[in-house]
């Protein structure tokens, strides 16, 4: 009777599990709280349908538990929703009327395991700040001495070619020592550019004005295989910058598209008014508030893995060709954005195409003419919501910032995954929450799966590219709404809450 009621009324989740089956044969009420049914209702289950582990790895830990060899385990249990949470087991082996039984005390530690993910992000982001800062500051030093000894290499150079007592047979030989000397000094520019140490004429500039002065070149910089769109935002804010470095910024992104497309494609130029609070920097490392003026370049070419997306602004680093670039045209991009108190970030999917974000800070004298960008409190809910990102992080976050807004969240990892849970819980469903791009099934092949049986369920998409970009692959239905990552939490539960509150049509 004692053990009975530490079982009973003990505040953790407890089982008793049957070493032959795996078969649950009695729970405790705070297990039946935790997991979502009735002690009845586990008592009909065994411990391989709440274990998210296949077969064999069940048997093994059931195994090692019996056998005391582990007493101690880390796994996801999945509840009465369908719903997985992170856990903590101390398991062991007792002896029930004949019956070789395991007890399991159960611990949720999901919200712990949130928070160290979203910690190992937020450190990777500030090692890689902190490594750019790190090589900057190198490559300025480097840069600063060397021209020094390249002004020497140069000049006299010069002098020996304008010499009149130089043999012209040598006079050419000094020549390929001066053009040698003058690319390496064009390199050192470009390390200066990324170091932050090129010298600025700064100016009020109008980002829309510069674009469009630049259309006609960059046309022919890329080629007429390659369609250029170019997408000017309303109102744009002026900032205060060297036009001619930034012209710099957009020719070296708009080649690199060109790069990435040798048969042709897309590329979209576009510019808008953005807002980034303080809710956005805690989630995004290299972030800092304010307004800005955002300028995003996207093309359909080839993409990029995470790992050459993570060094893409490293200089030296290219994984062009040997003798097709320096791998310093996007690190000058890097150090032109930051000698502007601005940030760049960057999105890829392989094969799919890649996204760079430059986000420059608008200049205080315009300010006035931005117009409002600070929105309502963003409110949560208690509807369900299926999600669908391939992306670990970016789920977990997404995952976080909905429960704690009251909603609940099943996750799925790609297309055919969120069609499978969706036809296990759809009465229970309200809103659909999809990545754009994903492997095996995209979010958009997996709406179609889904509307077959649900044509009026509300949909979001969520994606790295920009909304027109978005549009050159396939137009979004009446009714679905984008938004665009990164995003805040105020952004994501603003536009839940509007397409659930919205007012379906009639006929729907």
């Amino acid at each position: 009777q004692r053990y009975r009621s530490l079982f009973e009324n003990n505040q953790a989740a407890m089982l008793l599990i049957a070493i032959k089956d795996g078969r649950i044969v009695d729970a405790n009420a705070a297990a039946s709280r935790f997991y979502g049914w009735s002690v009845d209702e586990l008592k009909e289950r065994t411990i391989y349908q709440i274990l998210a582990l296949e077969t064999d790895d069940v048997t093994h830990r059931i195994s090692m538990a019996e056998n005391e060899e582990q007493r101690h385990f880390y796994s996801k249990h999945v509840l009465a929703d369908g719903s997985l949470r992170d856990v903590e087991v101390f398991s062991g082996p007792i002896q029930l009327r004949d019956t070789e039984l395991l007890y399991s005390i159960v611990h949720d530690i999901t919200s712990r395991r949130e928070a160290e993910r979203h910690s190992e992000v937020l450190q990777h982001q500030l090692v890689q700040a902190q490594k750019m800062e790190a090589v900057g500051q190198l490559a300025g030093g480097v840069a600063h001495d060397f021209n020094n000894i390249l002004q020497a290499i140069m000049g006299y150079s010069q002098l020996l070619m304008t010499s009149p007592d130089e043999p012209e047979n040598e006079r050419e030989e000094i020549r390929e020592i001066y053009r040698g000397a003058k690319r390496a000094a064009q390199l050192t520019r470009q390390l200066l550019a990324f170091s932050r140490r090129q010298v600025m004429q700064p100016d009020v500039v109008d980002p829309n004005v510069l674009i469009e002065n630049l259309l006609s070149m960059l046309r022919r910089v890329i080629g007429a295989h390659i369609k250029l769109d170019w997408l000017p935002g309303k109102a744009i804010g002026s900032i205060s910058a060297d036009p001619g470095m930034l012209e710099q910024v957009l020719m070296n992104l708009c080649i690199n598209a060109r790069d990435a497309m040798p048969s042709g494609g897309q590329l979209t130029i576009e510019t808008q008014n953005v807002l980034v609070d303080s809710e956005y920097c805690e989630n995004h490392a290299w972030a800092l508030p304010g307004r800005y003026v955002l300028m995003s370049v996207t093309d359909t070419g080839v993409g990029m893995p995470p790992e050459v997306l993570a060094r893409m602004f490293e200089p030296f680093y290219t994984t062009k060709a040997e003798g097709s670039g320096t791998g310093l045209g996007m690190a000058m991009v890097y150090g032109i954005v930051k000698q502007h108190d601005g940030m760049i970030t960057g999105y890829s999917e392989l094969n799919q195409g890649t996204t760079i974000k430059v986000y420059l800070p608008i200049s205080e004298r315009r300010a006035k003419n931005v117009g409002k960008l600070i929105e309502g409190t963003a409110k949560g809910g208690d509807e369900t919501i299926l999600l669908a990102e391939d992306d670990p992080s970016v789920l977990h976050l997404a995952e976080t910032i909905l429960e704690r807004a009251g909603y609940t969240v099943l996750s799925a990892r790609d297309g055919k995954e969120a069609v499978s849970l969706f036809k296990e819980h759809a009465d229970t469903i309200h809103l659909l929450l999809f990545d754009v791009v994903m492997p095996d099934m995209g979010g958009k092949e997996a709406l179609e799966e889904i509307r077959k049986s649900s044509p009026a369920i509300p949909t979001i998409f969520a994606s790295g590219y920009s909304q027109n970009a978005v549009h050159t692959n396939f137009v979004l239905h009446e009714g679905l709404s984008l938004i665009h990552k990164p995003y805040s939490a105020s952004t994501l539960l603003r536009a839940i809450r509007t397409a659930l509150d919205q007012e379906p049509e009639k006929g729907e």
